[in-house]
């Protein structure tokens, strides 16, 4: 939260105020936006468990991506299998300093907000499926890589957004 006084008004206070109800704003955006990326994580994987056996594939393109059912007992590309409790730390710890560093970025820090909005969602969808059925459901088959899923999207796509919030505001050089 930043507090700024414009030349010429009398009262900070006003300006305070604005900036605070603008940051409870930018905070319900962004938790709404990794609400919405666990609900479309987990529903998508709720479909696929009801609709494929383990292992199942359809084509919808053939030969280049299939919905496939894989049952993931470890990290990416299958790393570390059958770690669950590892990954459930891991993934607590993530999502809690997820929530605590939150409050150190301003609203100007659009691209590390939605890095971190992108995390917690995928993180927390990952997690839920590690806890209910000790493995993560992945589904979207590309043939040419690794089964994965939106959670997994959203990991990718919060951790490239975070080096480059993090990048763009010093916090981080690659000089």
């Amino acid at each position: 939260m930043r507090i700024t006084r414009k030349s010429g008004e009398k009262n900070g206070k006003n300006r305070f105020f604005i900036d605070i109800k603008k940051n409870r704003l930018y905070k319900l955006y962004f938790f709404a936006l990794a609400l919405f990326i666990l609900a479309c994580d987990q529903f998508s994987k709720n479909w696929i468990i009801r609709q494929f056996e383990p292992g199942e594939s359809w084509p919808i393109v053939k030969g280049i991506f299939h919905l496939t059912y894989v049952r993931n007992p470890g990290a990416a590309f299958g790393i570390l299998a059958f770690r669950t409790s590892f990954f459930i730390i891991i993934s607590l710890l993530m999502i809690f300093l997820i929530i605590y560093g939150e409050r150190f970025f301003t609203q100007e820090s659009f691209s590390l907000r939605l890095g971190m909005s992108l995390l917690a969602g995928g993180a927390t969808g990952n997690l839920i499926d590690r806890m209910k059925y000790g493995y993560v459901v992945d589904f979207l088959d590309f043939k040419i890589w690794p089964v994965f899923n939106v959670a997994d999207i959203s990991l990718v796509v919060g951790i490239v957004l975070l080096f480059y919030g993090l990048q763009k505001s010093r916090f981080l050089s690659f000089k």
